[in-house]
């Protein structure tokens, strides 16, 4: 649900679970607060066994307010052969990391793929990359989601914070479930933040020649929430900088069903949380906690819960995850397949 489920009837774009972004991160390195991270994920639950061979995987980062990007930093892998895949990764700059094709600097080239428990960590000059199966670190109570919908689509928000009973079960759906990661460290500096940079994904894939912008992802949940089948496709193929004029009506309009708001409160929430363009806002010199950046402990479901209804769903008493490491990747060691 933070960026699960964003192809149609919520399930994977193209029904490709390889193609599915899940959750972006970004935060300061623990061990030197110089560093960022930034954390790409996809392939939820980690259905399939590798990262798709004909997709660009793309961090974009705009670092002076325009919605374009300056910095374009692309994953690419290879076929998976007898178990093993590799992965190269260019960062462009300038005009150039606004091209849709992976170019730019090769940073990292034939990085191993990472499937099972030890992480394969490759440094190359200033930067620190891992691409492999990990622990999903998203929380979130899936049935009690779907309880604050009445089965036409409404909302019975209002029962919980009148006193009625609550839809949360206290089961974290995700607790056992893994994900495929991409992790990048390098030097802040290199970011150009003046103070704040805005970051966002992408996942596109080449289909009869042409290259498909398939799904995208900034703030967490946002996707999920926002969209609806109709416009799921249209949204995930669009670019950040079109997005107040084509979404902010549409944003507007379900607010004012889930939490009442008048289109002048949805406006102000909206610029308030800077949803729109929906890009992950960080200003690395200050801590990271969503909505600056993002961290593995925000509670980004009782966030945007809490923003849709305006404050009437009670939070789901869910803990973050406890696997979670003090060192590179970050990102806990995958739990082994169920028989």
């Amino acid at each position: 649900m933070s960026n699960h489920f964003t192809g149609l009837k919520l399930g994977p774009p193209l029904g490709d679970q390889r193609l599915d972004l899940c959750d972006l991160y970004a935060f300061q390195a623990p061990a030197d607060p110089s560093r960022t991270v930034f954390i790409l994920n996809a392939n939820p639950f980690a259905e399939a066994p590798e990262f798709h061979p004909e997709a660009i995987y793309r961090l974009n980062i705009d670092n002076d307010g325009d919605c374009l990007n300056d910095i374009a930093i692309s994953y690419v892998f290879s076929p998976s052969h007898n178990g093993k895949q590799t992965a190269n990764v260019l960062m462009a700059k300038g005009a150039q990391a606004r091209s849709v094709e992976a170019v730019g600097t090769k940073i990292i080239a034939g990085a191993e793929v990472s499937f099972g428990a030890k992480p394969n960590i490759v440094k190359s000059g200033a930067y620190t990359f891992f691409a492999g199966n990990r622990s999903d670190a998203f929380f979130f109570d899936y049935d009690g989601i779907n309880n604050l919908f009445d089965t036409k689509g409404g909302r019975n928000f209002t029962s919980p914070h009148l006193g009625g009973k609550s839809p949360w079960t206290g089961k974290d759906s995700n607790a056992e479930s893994n994900v495929f990661s991409t992790v990048l460290e390098l030097p802040t500096i290199e970011l150009g933040a003046k103070p704040t940079v805005r970051i966002w994904g992408r996942c596109s894939v080449r289909r009869d020649g042409k290259l498909l912008h398939v799904d995208r992802a900034g703030h967490p949940s946002v996707s999920s929430f926002f969209n609806t089948d109709e416009t799921k496709e249209e949204y995930n193929g669009s670019e950040p900088i079109n997005d107040r004029k084509r979404w902010l009506d549409q944003f507007v309009h379900l607010m004012g069903h889930t939490g009442n708001y008048t289109r002048e409160e949805a406006i102000a929430a909206i610029d308030a949380d800077g949803l729109l363009p929906d890009m992950l806002s960080f200003n690395p010199s200050k801590p990271a906690k969503y909505p600056n950046g993002r961290v593995f402990t925000d509670d980004v479901i009782d966030h945007r819960l809490a923003f849709l209804s305006k404050g009437e769903i009670p939070p789901d008493g869910l803990k973050p995850h406890t696997d979670l490491l003090k060192e590179f990747p970050y990102i806990g060691t995958p739990h082994p397949k169920k028989s």
